[in-house]
């Protein structure tokens, strides 16, 4: 049974202050009650190894007040976990002048920051707030770092779980309209549907779009069922995971069905969906039509 210090129980902390207060020694940093997060950075081996973690880790070795989370990093503080993983940078934005070094693991973005910009949220496992931006420039930040399909898959999360609104988008994308990437943000945000339920549904929902086909919706209302996705135009859906009796339904109605599996080839997918759109009545639009198509504001 490991014996940690009650002070250092559940909690995130400097190394060397530790040692140096006389609650831990060189040698029990080492044991299996902690774990190393970043350089004198250690942490209650208990505590789950996720995004938010890394987040309290690359904080703890800045300034107070230098930095405020941002991007998907701010999302995973707004409580969306799946928008980045013990993996991914953690995204912060120095605020004004602040002198403030690169470190493994951090990404650091030196960009204007309006103070409504700026909320205080508590991070999962954390005890005091932090610095987070608000969800909207939350969304606009992502929008403008991340491949399109992520940024998306964030959004797209933000929005089905209610920490953000259309509208509070649509203010944002308006007064950062002329900030670099103001015009990719205002693009990447129109793409957004609240109605999708997970990152897989979201990433394959653009993926389909940059392969040429027409925007799906996620889960839109048809009779009692909801698919995860389907072109309602044409009445055409894609099923990700077998649901019979719903599909039933759908076909005794007039609808074709596609499956679709993390197994199955994603250019056959592409190619079944495209053949059963042509059949429906689609025609392949330009690559120019298509682009203009992803300017129009939808946020569902």
């Amino acid at each position: 049974m490991t014996n940690r210090p009650s002070a250092l129980e559940w909690r995130v902390f400097r190394g060397s202050a530790a040692v140096a207060s006389g609650l831990l020694s060189v040698h029990q940093l080492r044991g299996r009650g902690w774990i190393r997060l970043r350089h004198d950075v250690y942490a209650d081996s208990r505590l789950p190894q996720d995004h938010a973690l890394l987040c309290r880790a690359s904080l703890a070795r800045l300034p107070p007040d230098s930095v405020v989370l941002a991007g998907p990093s701010a999302a995973v503080a707004h409580g969306v976990h799946s928008a980045a993983s013990p993996a991914d940078p953690v995204h912060l934005i120095v605020v004004g002048d602040r002198r403030v070094g690169d470190q493994a693991g951090t990404r650091l973005h030196r960009i204007p920051l309006d103070p409504c910009d700026v909320s205080a949220v508590a991070l999962a496992g954390g005890g005091t707030s932090v610095a987070v931006t608000v969800p909207a420039r939350t969304a606009w930040d992502a929008a403008v770092w991340l491949a399109l399909p992520d940024a998306v898959a964030v959004v797209d999360a933000l929005l089905f779980q209610g920490v953000v609104t259309p509208a509070s988008m649509r203010e944002v994308v308006a007064r950062l309209a002329d900030r670099p990437g103001g015009r990719r943000a205002g693009h990447t945000l129109a793409l957004a549907d609240g109605h999708a339920r997970s990152r897989a549904e979201s990433v394959l929902r653009i993926r389909l779009f940059l392969a040429g086909l027409p925007m799906a919706l996620a889960h839109p209302p048809i009779f009692a069922v909801r698919p995860p996705l389907a072109w309602p135009e044409f009445r055409l859906a894609l099923w990700c995971a077998p649901d019979p009796a719903a599909e039933r339904v759908m076909v005794s109605e007039g609808w074709l069905v596609v499956r679709t599996s993390p197994r199955r080839d994603f250019g056959e997918v592409v190619r079944e969906l495209r053949e059963a759109l042509h059949a429906r009545g689609w025609r392949t639009k330009r690559k120019q039509d298509v682009m203009e198509s992803a300017l129009t504001p939808n946020m569902r």
